[in-house]
């Protein structure tokens, strides 16, 4: 049956309902990166800390405990985000996120960082699937790669202010302890913004679904989810997302393609310092190159996978994911010949752009596509779930085998996990969901 929009006029009080949910939900998740890069940054003030007797392995293993935290959260929480909805949800975890923000930021030994990077781990896992699902609730199929694209400049632009933020506030408090707490109170204002705006779905407020507002038939095989498949939050619809082959496919994907991502965000300012000789502030700057890229690289490929590729996700990501490889190969043989902080800077900048524009589709739009919006948080959240499993290598390694390999071979490794990754979304170049198959 053919998608039909007839007679369709805009309803202003349903327009300005999702310019506000899109809003919200999009500060939201750039929110949670004010408190996740705290780490990352003051782990230049705590090597010079002669109070704090943090190893560079001990570093590794805070940050794995913070991945394993986000990686098992992804999976409870988009499960849990289908069931009892995103606003209990987000609300829960900006709340937790905040208090280890400051937890973290008293703490002086292994064990009491240990443990609330694992909390702040879970605290940040219950925005991504949830805040994906919300969006789902308000923009239709046909609309969504354009918006997803938009949407998910928020954990770009959350990556990109968020360690400069830590970083300055580290500098001009003289304690890399500000680097937790200054994050954690900007944290709050953005808590109380969503406890006031958010809302899960149009009925909430007594607006039609987003199919009937756009005046939308139902497709032969919608038509048939609805009566032959269980209802939404159900533990029948969680099964059939978890084992829908396309949506563990994606996964696998995430699987190795998300470990480069947090091997920068983690390490980044880092390498920047040992490789330049930066302070604190100057190594966050030039890191957040990385993801200064994001919102043009998330754009990019939400307008060519709707416009140029017809709603599919799949050959703008191969095609990034091939070049991200090489770069990464080459990574830092060019970094050290130019010695440049410039240099480092357009690197990273590449980086990202290659980079954050397949992380978006797959891990967003596909993920929701695939998942349909029955099942979008679960779907969301078991693809994120298996890339955070393949974070905590990205977060980790570094810390564990930079000494035996170097930098250069940690990047080395990075780029053959992206090669994988770009191997996997080649075999899958013209996948559609169904709903659009049979439209």
């Amino acid at each position: 049956m053919t998608t039909k929009k007839s007679n369709f006029k805009k309803d202003p009080k349903y327009e300005l309902w999702r310019y506000k949910t899109f809003g919200i939900t999009w500060l939201a998740y750039a929110g949670f990166y004010l408190t996740r890069a705290s780490f990352s940054v003051a782990k230049i003030g705590i090597a010079d800390d002669p109070n704090v007797t943090l190893t560079v392995e001990q570093m590794g293993i805070i940050d794995g405990l913070y991945l394993i935290g986000y990686a098992v959260g992804q999976f409870v929480w988009g499960i849990l985000g289908d069931k009892i909805g995103t606003r209990k949800i987000v609300l829960g975890g900006l709340t937790a996120s905040i208090i280890a923000g400051f937890a973290m930021g008293v703490s002086s030994v292994m064990l009491a960082f240990g443990v609330f990077s694992l909390v702040q781990g879970l605290s940040q896992s219950t925005g991504w699937a949830p805040l994906a699902k919300n969006i789902t609730n308000w923009f239709s199929l046909k609309e969504r790669g354009v918006v997803m694209g938009w949407w998910a400049t928020n954990y770009t632009i959350g990556g990109l202010v968020g360690a400069p933020i830590a970083g300055l506030a580290a500098v001009y408090f003289l304690d890399w302890r500000f680097a937790f707490f200054i994050p954690s109170l900007i944290l709050i204002g953005v808590l109380i913004l969503f406890y006031l705006i958010q809302k899960n779905r149009p009925e909430d407020v007594g607006l039609p679904t987003i199919e009937e507002y756009h005046n939308e038939n139902v497709s032969k095989i919608q038509s048939e989810e609805s009566i032959d498949k269980p209802a939404e939050g159900s533990w029948q619809m969680t099964l059939s997302v978890i084992k829908n082959p396309m949506v563990l496919l994606l996964g696998a994907m995430y699987f190795f393609l998300k470990p480069t991502r947090y091997a920068i965000l983690f390490w980044g300012p880092l390498y920047i310092s040992e490789s330049l000789g930066t302070g604190i502030a100057e190594s966050a700057f030039i890191n957040g190159a990385f993801f200064l890229a994001g919102p043009l690289s998330v754009l990019a490929g939400g307008y060519a996978s709707d416009k140029l590729f017809q709603s599919r996700r799949m050959p703008y990501s191969a095609i990034s994911m091939i070049l991200l490889a090489i770069l990464l190969f080459f990574f830092n043989d060019i970094a050290l010949a130019y010695n440049s902080s410039t240099v480092s800077a357009g690197l990273l900048f590449m980086l990202g752009f290659f980079l954050y524009g397949p992380d978006s589709l797959v891990s967003a739009t596909a993920a929701v596509d695939f998942g349909t919006s029955k099942g979008a948080s679960t779907a969301s959240g078991v693809i994120n779930g298996m890339g955070s499993v393949g974070a905590i290598v990205g977060g980790t390694i570094p810390g564990f085998f930079k000494a035996t390999w170097g930098w250069d071979g940690v990047f080395i490794a990075l780029a053959g996990s992206i090669l994988i990754a770009g191997i996997l979304m080649i075999t899958k170049w013209n996948a559609l969901p169904d709903s659009v198959n049979n439209n």
